[in-house]
């Protein structure tokens, strides 16, 4: 591809994304509100520019991964947005988890400029981003879905393309749910289970080769035992994920018991100074509600 692609959002996993593309040989032009994330892409052979519209000017392509639908309404539609520059036939990526409703308001006023818009969220972490191992979730017209797709597979091991515009961000949504529900259910049986005395790698083992077993409980899991929770998918964003969730099954009129209980979890993290630790960090809430640390025997 000659063309040049765009990339705003150069985060936790935009930065390796965006290198990725490189290693596959795209030229990329990149944009981030953070000089030393833009430095580090430059240095990787990336063009900067000033601002999401300048990216689009100067590119066929134009990939938005921030963090809050707010800022992708920004990026994609603002004032200094891709909107403002992008010539008719562009392609908008949205590959940030945003509220898939408001994806299509936004698709409305860019296809009144005949630029098309197609949702890519991704599932696989920081580990994911890194090794281009990521799932992408795709949504929108079949034939920008096609003429993108190898800009997905440098980015992801595994692509999916959903259906209609949102399909993408809606999946992306459900699995962020089930995520974010069992890591609060696996806080609670840790604690419960070194308040009990357990040796807790004795009830790590057991539970990853008996029904108790899950992706989750072996990412965050592992997470609480280790004590690692240095920022990837950190509370901020599990809380904003909740929040897009419920707010979308009230939309289709769904209810998610779990996903409203499970979302206090994180409201009281956030409110205990957890935001920019990762979303295990939810286990130190149980921990200082019962007085024991995941791991660690009670002094008898």
């Amino acid at each position: 591809m000659t063309e040049k692609v765009g990339f705003v959002g150069l985060g936790n996993m935009g930065g390796p994304m965006a290198r990725n593309l490189l290693k596959a040989g795209v030229k990329l032009v990149v944009h981030d509100l953070d000089p030393r994330k833009v430095q580090s892409l430059a240095e990787a052979g990336a063009d900067v520019a000033p601002s999401a519209q300048a990216v689009a000017r100067e590119t066929a392509v134009s990939i938005c991964m921030v963090e809050t639908t707010a800022q992708a309404e920004a990026v994609i539609v603002g004032e200094t947005g891709f909107i403002q520059t992008a010539k008719p036939g562009h392609i908008v990526i949205c590959m940030s988890t945003a509220d898939p409703f408001k994806l299509k308001e936004m698709a409305t006023k860019l296809a009144a400029k005949n630029i098309a818009v197609i949702d890519a969220p991704v599932s696989g972490g920081t580990k994911g981003a890194a090794e281009a191992t990521l799932s992408i979730i795709v949504g929108g017209d079949k034939a920008a879905f096609e003429a993108c797709k190898h800009l997905f597979d440098a980015m992801g091991g595994n692509v999916f393309h959903a259906g209609g515009l949102g399909n993408g961000i809606a999946m992306k949504l459900i699995n962020n749910m089930l995520l974010q529900v069992t890591t609060v259910a696996i806080a609670e049986g840790l604690v419960m289970g070194t308040k009990a005395g357990l040796d807790i790698e004795q009830l790590y083992q057991m539970l990853t080769v008996s029904s108790g077993d899950s992706f989750a409980l072996r990412m965050r899991g592992r997470r609480m035992i280790d004590r690692n929770f240095a920022p990837s998918g950190t509370v901020d964003i599990s809380y904003k994920d909740q929040e897009l969730e419920t707010a979308f099954a009230k939309q289709l009129g769904v209810p998610v018991l779990l996903a409203n209980v499970s979302q206090q979890a994180y409201q009281m993290a956030r409110a205990a100074g957890l935001n920019k630790e990762e979303g295990s960090a939810v286990v130190k809430v149980y921990e200082r509600m019962t007085g024991v640390t995941v791991g660690q025997k009670e002094s008898t």
